[in-house]
């Protein structure tokens, strides 16, 4: 192959919707690594932690459910954050054998700082679009979602 152009170098798959909204989501996932790197989180715990600031007393059975995530898999996730003193487990008053997890002070603060950093990234890329492209993009993309949930 002599072309250097990564657009015909995957022409072929540029037509399907699937790989150009993964594509978009690569832009998204480097940049994001990026900027939550010196708050030792990746997307994954990041995402977890701001879920459990939002959700106080979230269970773990639901936060996989509002994260997409397999339970098995958010266990390890969980004991990361809990291991950092980034949120606690506390026994359910309502039924002694479930667990909620709740922010600490320094998770809210870190996640406080972080997410200020992913906002201003977040608008450098998409510094070009506007109020309008927002929305509409917006509005877009949860098309796509409420379809998968068909």
């Amino acid at each position: 192959m002599t072309t250097t152009d990564p657009q015909q170098e995957d022409a072929i798959l540029r037509g399907f919707m699937g790989y150009r909204l993964k594509r978009a989501m690569n832009v998204f996932s480097s940049n994001l690594a990026v900027v939550l790197k010196p708050f030792d989180l990746r997307m994954i715990t990041f995402s977890t932690l701001a879920s459990v600031v939002n959700t106080p007393g979230v269970r773990l059975s639901q936060l996989a459910e509002i994260l997409s995530v397999e339970r098995p898999n958010l266990v390890a996730i969980v004991d990361e954050l809990q291991k950092r003193n980034l949120i606690e487990r506390k026994r359910d008053p309502n039924d002694r054998r479930a667990f909620g997890l709740f922010p600490t002070k320094a998770g809210q603060t870190l996640l406080h700082e972080a997410m200020q950093n992913v906002d201003v990234s977040e608008r450098k890329i998409l510094e070009t679009f506007s109020d309008a492209d927002m929305e509409h993009l917006t509005s877009l993309l949860a098309k796509i979602e409420t379809a998968a949930k068909g």
